[in-house]
C-alpha cells in the first residue's frame, strides 16, 4: 500500500446551493470549475493546476444532519491489490467503486471515529471490482 498525497475532499450541499457553492470555490478562492463523471446526483468539481482538488455533490439530504456537509478526504494511491490484501489482513471493512468514465477506482473505509476516508488509484482499462 503506497499513500502519494491528498488527493480530494468532497462537500455536501443542497440542490439550490450549487450556485453560491460556485461562486465561492470558482469566483472568490479562484478554482475553475471543470470536468465531472457523470454520477446519479448534480455538483461540481473545481480544479487547482489541472486537479480536482474539491468535490462539490448535492447530496446534503442524504447525509444525517449531525455530519454536516464534510463527506470524506481522498488519499492519491497506489497499489490496489496491495492495499486490498493489507486491509483485510487487518480485518479492515471496505467498499470499493469506479468511477464512472473515468480510469480511476475508489476504496472507501470509515476511521474510528466515524469519518469516510478514500483512496483513489489510477485504473486504466481493467475490471475494477476484486470479490
Amino acid at each position: 500500500m503506497q499513500l502519494d498525497k491528498i488527493d480530494h475532499m468532497t462537500i455536501r450541499c443542497r440542490e439550490q446551493d450549487l450556485p453560491a457553492m460556485e461562486h465561492f470555490y470558482g469566483t472568490v478562492l479562484g478554482l475553475k470549475p471543470g470536468r465531472r463523471p457523470d454520477f446519479s446526483f448534480p455538483g461540481i468539481w473545481f480544479y487547482l493546476e489541472g486537479n480536482p482538488v474539491v468535490h462539490i455533490a448535492a447530496r446534503l439530504d442524504a447525509l444525517p444532519a449531525e455530519k454536516g456537509a464534510y463527506d470524506h478526504v481522498s488519499f492519491k494511491s497506489r497499489d490496489i491489490e496491495g492495499t486490498r490484501e493489507h486491509l483485510r489482513a487487518l480485518g479492515v471493512s471496505f467498499d470499493e467503486a469506479p468511477v464512472p468514465g473515468f480510469p480511476l477506482h475508489q476504496i472507501f473505509m470509515t476511521d474510528p471515529a466515524g469519518a469516510k476516508v478514500e483512496l483513489t488509484f489510477d485504473y486504466p482499462e481493467k475490471a475494477m471490482i476484486d470479490g
